[in-house]
């Protein structure tokens, strides 16, 4: 940015003081901070077995699918139904992953690929709902549902409680990968699989069960998207959290409490991307500021097997 004319020091300062400075900022913060990580958990958790979701994204959406279809069909008391919504939504994101999970645990197919492509089908699948039988005529916006009736509560102004589930739900499952016999196999697997099946753990079967949890966290995301911020489905309504979830948990290493911190860079940065660009810097330029930070921590991941050392002088041969 320095190299492009910008006032780097300027653009830091402007950004911390619009994350961090306001009530306003703050609670885009917040609201930003949520799903991420969500969704950087539900990676998190997947990387603690030795595989790759890249599939939050479309979990995310089929999540928001299942928790609006309660949200808009019944009706009952406002706790009773958000409670509904987001067992909905955490079904919706675990039946949307079944397919990778079972091809991965029973077929060896490889779960980079079958989460990926499952993306692109969840996306079309909420962009032919919002367009198509749950469009609201009388909105004029052209790809999205009525408003949901049903609001998670408040926390201060647009901020709500979704954000103290997410970070619960992180250590939560910090503790439970650190001191159940669950954990403690997943972890196991997770590290080396032939000594796992050579202790008698059940490798499939906890992969399974890792990949379920990690699509109905993503979908869990994705209830409280809709029922949180957004109050309606609309297509985009992810805004590619999914996918940045994936630079959240690889910051973070797999680990959950190191998500919430993790989230929280990356919130900055979306935050302070309408900053940027207020200031004159290019969306490109932002966006590639995730790819550099994810570059960056892959590299050091790598870098940090090795060590500099200096090579001691050859002796002359007798």
């Amino acid at each position: 940015m320095a190299a492009a004319g910008h006032n780097v020091l300027h653009l830091v300062w402007e950004v911390i003081d619009s994350s961090f400075g306001t009530q306003v900022g703050l609670e885009d913060l917040g609201l930003l901070l949520s799903p991420l990580v969500l969704t950087g958990l539900a990676a998190a958790v997947t990387l603690r077995m030795g595989l790759w979701n890249i599939g939050a994204e479309g979990q995310f959406y089929a999540g928001a699918v299942c928790a609006t279809a309660i949200g808009l069909f019944y009706s009952g008391p406002s706790p009773l139904m958000l409670v509904a919504m987001a067992i909905a939504g955490v079904i919706g994101g675990a039946a949307w992953i079944c397919i990778p999970a079972v091809a991965r645990a029973f077929l060896e197919v490889n779960e980079i690929i079958t989460t990926l492509l499952m993306n692109f089908v969840a996306i079309l699948l909420v962009n032919a709902l919002c367009t198509g039988p749950w469009r609201d005529k009388a909105q004029a916006i052209t790809s999205a549902t009525a408003a949901i009736p049903y609001k998670v509560p408040e926390l201060a102004g647009d901020l709500h409680w979704g954000l103290g589930v997410a970070v619960l739900l992180a250590i939560a499952m910090a503790l439970i990968l650190t001191f159940t016999k669950w954990g403690f196999e997943v972890r196991i697997a997770g590290g080396n699989r032939e000594a796992a099946l050579y202790a008698g753990v059940p490798v499939q079967k906890r992969l399974l069960q890792v990949m379920l949890l990690s699509g109905g966290i993503a979908g869990l995301a994705g209830m409280l998207e809709v029922a949180g911020t957004v109050h309606h489905l609309q297509g985009g309504i992810s805004n590619n959290f999914g996918y940045l979830g994936v630079v959240v948990a690889v910051i973070a290493s797999g680990a959950p409490l190191a998500v919430i911190a993790a989230g929280l860079l990356m919130a900055v940065i979306l935050n302070g991307g309408i900053v940027l660009q207020s200031h004159g810097v290019s969306t490109y330029e932002v966006l590639s500021l995730t790819g550099l930070v994810l570059f960056f921590v892959a590299a050091g991941e790598q870098l940090a097997h090795y060590q500099l050392t200096t090579l001691a002088p050859r002796q002359p041969l007798p």
